[in-house]
């Protein structure tokens, strides 16, 4: 009985299913924002006076993507507000546009990668050279600060699928 269920659907009819699925799911895909404004708005996280609020201005991050921490300041400034207002502020543009480059062409991985070695207890500490961490292979598997948690394709274009394929 399932065999003639199953070869009454036609190819074509399969196919056509799918285009129309196809089509129905880049409408979805639509952002309300150009990406000019999506930019200003990343852009804007580092100017928010309520997530910069206690750090002082030469220490906080800019949209250069440069941290200007002296080594003699590593102990106040991981040990103070400036390294959580500093992860705000990554979090936040991060939300906003998960792709975001710095102007020296940092990712927002990137400067987490200096903020954790800088003020870890290795050799490293102190170091916030952002530059000598751009792309770094951080656990040699494509990255511990990658966003292995953001799906590519959206879950009920999944169940739309996961349907058809049962029809």
């Amino acid at each position: 009985m399932l065999e003639g269920t199953m070869s009454s659907i036609s190819p074509l009819k399969c196919w056509s299913l799918l285009l129309a699925v196809l089509c129905l799911s880049t409408s979805c895909c639509k952002s309300d924002q150009n990406a000019e404004d999506i930019v200003a708005t990343a852009l804007a996280c580092f100017n928010d006076r309520y997530v910069y609020s206690s750090c002082q201005e030469s220490y906080r991050l800019n949209a250069g993507g440069t941290l200007n921490i002296p080594q003699e300041a590593t102990d106040g400034y991981c040990g103070g507000p400036c390294l959580t207002e500093t992860k705000l502020v990554l979090s936040c543009v991060d939300n906003i546009l998960y792709n975001f480059r710095f102007y020296n062409g940092a990712s927002v991985r990137d400067v987490r990668y200096t903020l954790d070695a800088g003020c870890g207890h290795t050799s490293k500490r102190g170091d916030f050279n952002v530059n000598e961490h751009l792309d770094d292979d951080i656990d040699g598997y494509g990255g511990y600060y990658d966003h292995g948690d953001r799906l590519a394709v959206p879950v009920y274009l999944l169940i739309l699928f996961s349907c058809v394929l049962l029809l």
